[in-house]
């Protein structure tokens, strides 16, 4: 259709007898696209007479910008139609009941270091708290760590350029609440520590609660004890526990605790739950406590470690996860 057959009226008819937005996108583009009427007039400008070229080109401009302006405002139009329809066809019942949004939980690892928590500070503990970027004093000297102890590795310790490290227990914490203090101490330190190690069973950042206890006459008595009526609040059952002979630089004797664990079968076996010890006087006297005076007991256990047991998960990796399936069960 050649521009002196497509005058203002008739433009304006076809774009009013548009009864749908996909047929007035359809006219647009026949009028007004690339391949359009008013463009294929705007492009034989070029073989007029300059007089001629002057005289179309202002009319088909003008054309050009009234079908623009009446194409507008019948989209609004035939835009306001289409709500109305969507708003009587889509109303809401408001006397329907609301959707659950969904409410959230503690992590089950907070749970489990809520409840540790709360048990020693029913036991009478403090709950004492310290850096994470270590020294090596702290985290390994004073301590009683022989200059060639393997957690001094670099592939068991994370050191940053300055010779600092990321703690890899909070024991540090107990360094620091000893020093420039005497007895009687009684204190729990949770907390995150770092290890290089990762796998089903183990991660590079977990976390710890430690114990100390410090004064006159503590004895081993004291630490079973102490340990037997924390794993009964903890899993809410009875065990048979016992001590294993074992190494650490930091107390003397060194002990594993193990417990009589349950399995699903009905069956049972011997299940390593924490490690202990009483407190090694080198570490008093690093704390400029008297040894000879006073005695200790310290212990340490890991949070996801007890989380596992308590919660029947099989695989650490799943705590750090954030798959809501698995935490939804922990509301």
């Amino acid at each position: 259709m050649a521009v002196d057959q497509l005058n203002l009226d008739n433009a304006h008819a076809r774009i009013q007898a548009a009864d749908s937005l996909d047929a007035l996108e359809s006219l647009r583009v026949a009028l007004l696209g690339k391949q359009g009427v008013l463009t294929a007039e705007l492009k034989r400008l070029g073989g007029l007479s300059p007089e001629q070229r002057k005289q179309q080109g202002e009319a088909i401009n003008r054309l050009k910008g009234e079908v623009g302006h009446a194409l507008a405002v019948r989209r609004e139009v035939l835009e306001a139609e289409v709500l109305a329809r969507r708003l009587a066809t889509e109303r809401v019942d408001v006397t329907l009941p609301g959707r659950d949004a969904g409410v959230g939980g503690l992590h089950p690892v907070s749970r489990a270091l809520e409840r540790i928590t709360d048990i020693f500070a029913r036991f009478g503990y403090d709950v004492a708290e310290g850096p994470e970027v270590e020294d090596d004093w702290h985290n390994f000297e004073a301590l009683n760590f022989p200059p060639d102890h393997p957690a001094r590795a670099m592939h068991d310790t994370f050191y940053f350029p300055d010779g600092r490290l990321l703690r890899t227990h909070t024991s540090p914490v107990q360094i620091r609440a000893m020093a420039g203090r005497q007895p009687p101490l009684r204190l729990i330190a949770p907390g995150k520590v770092y290890r290089s190690d990762s796998d089903q069973t183990h991660s590079p950042m977990f976390h710890q609660v430690e114990g100390l206890v410090v004064g006159e006459g503590i004895t081993l008595a004291d630490l079973k004890g102490t340990l037997a009526a924390f794993l009964r609040g903890f899993f809410e059952r009875d065990f048979e526990m016992r001590f294993k002979p074992t190494y650490f630089p930091f107390v003397e004797p060194g002990a594993d605790v193990v417990i009589r664990w349950q399995l699903p079968d009905g069956g049972s076996r011997w299940l390593e739950v924490l490690g202990a010890g009483m407190v090694h006087p080198a570490v008093l006297r690093n704390c400029g406590i008297d040894p000879e005076r006073y005695s200790g007991f310290a212990f340490g256990m890991g949070v996801e470690r007890l989380a596992m047991l308590r919660y029947g998960v099989t695989d650490l990796r799943a705590f750090f996860e954030n798959d809501v399936r698995f935490l939804g069960q922990f509301r």
